[in-house]
C-alpha cells in the first residue's frame, strides 16, 4: 500500500510515537509524508519515506494531487483541531479529496491505530 503520513506541529511527536510503535507494519509499505513530519519520522525510526514540501509550503497540495491521481491508498493525518492553521484551505481540500476518491483517512491517533492494526492483521 501507498500510505501518506501528515501531522500538524502539535501532533508531530504523536506521529513519531505512532510510527515507532508500528514500524514493522509501516516498513512493508511505500510511505510518503509532508516535509517536516517525514524528516522527523525518518530520523526517529529509520523508515524510508518520500518527503513532499512542508504542509504550509504546498505539501498538503502535493498529497492532494497524489490522491487525485490515485497514487495513495491510505492517509494518516494527525490533525490539531484546537489550533488555527494558516493553510486551512489546503487541509480542507485534502480531506475533501480523500472523501471524493474514497481513500481511508485517519485524523486522530485512535483511528490511525485501527487502520494500522488492520494492516498488521493481514500479515
Amino acid at each position: 500500500m501507498r500510505i501518506a503520513l501528515i501531522a500538524h506541529d502539535k501532533k508531530k511527536q504523536e506521529m513519531i510515537e505512532l510510527a515507532s510503535k508500528y514500524e514493522s507494519v509501516l516498513r512493508e509499505h511505500e510511505l510518503f509524508a509532508t516535509g517536516t513530519t517525514g524528516m522527523l519520522v525518518m530520523g526517529a525510526t529509520g523508515l524510508k519515506l518520500t518527503c513532499m514540501k512542508s504542509g504550509p509550503l504546498g505539501g498538503d497540495q502535493q498529497i492532494g494531487s497524489m490522491i487525485a491521481e490515485k497514487k495513495l491508498d491510505m492517509i494518516i493525518f494527525l490533525r490539531d483541531p484546537l489550533t488555527s492553521q494558516p493553510h486551512e484551505p489546503d487541509v480542507s481540500a485534502l480531506l475533501r479529496l480523500s472523501d471524493v476518491y474514497c481513500i481511508p483517512l485517519a485524523t486522530n491517533h485512535a483511528s490511525a491505530e485501527i487502520m494500522l492494526d488492520y494492516l498488521k492483521s493481514l500479515k
